[in-house]
């Protein structure tokens, strides 16, 4: 029932802040978006740093705001073991999914991406066995709660190169079958 509740309210925040953050930043919330949109040259790779810096301390603040209002401690190690390659495939997986809904979006339906990140999100929460991290600053900021959205300090680099293996992967893939009309030559 948890997980239910985690992703309907999860799917429900991500449409609001993709529609309120759009306009101003792209609503890049996510360094494997950030990174693959910069390496398709549609943000300059000076501006990067400041976007994963604001990204990881988004997070961060997001888990402290949490634990304040559940009465838990600020911030708390993490014990929930996400390890294996089931997990880490898991979350190429997710992450994979994520960019492909961003770029296939971004080149047909540009209006349809908060819905359908949202929409891929909720439903990756139940089709991946890591119930979908797929973002590198939310992964670090989970190894901070010990409650059951955790991940333990020790599985979170398999996460995150998993994270940017799947980003890179689909923005190859996207680049092949449907490169962007303004940046074809990226």
């Amino acid at each position: 029932m948890a997980l239910l509740a985690n992703t309907i309210a999860t799917g429900a925040a991500l449409v609001a802040l993709i529609l309120t953050f759009g306009p101003i930043s792209g609503a890049h919330m996510n360094p494997a978006v950030t990174l693959a949109d910069a390496a398709l040259g549609g943000l300059r790779w000076t501006e990067v740093p400041g976007y994963i810096l604001a990204q990881t301390a988004g997070a961060l603040i997001g888990v402290a705001a949490a634990h304040v209002m559940f009465k838990l401690p600020l911030y708390a190690i993490s014990h929930h073991a996400r390890a294996g390659f089931s997990q880490a495939f898991s979350e190429f997986v997710a992450t994979f999914g994520l960019l492909s809904v961003v770029w296939g979006c971004s080149r047909s339906r540009p209006l349809a991406i908060p819905y359908a990140v949202a929409a891929y999100i909720v439903s990756a929460y139940w089709f991946t066995a890591s119930t979908s991290f797929a973002n590198p600053a939310v992964t670090l900021a989970r190894s901070l709660t010990d409650t059951f959205a955790g991940i333990a300090p020790g599985d979170v680099p398999a996460f995150l190169g998993a994270q940017i293996s799947g980003a890179a992967a689909a923005t190859m893939l996207f680049r092949w079958l449907a490169p962007p009309k303004d940046r074809a030559n990226a």
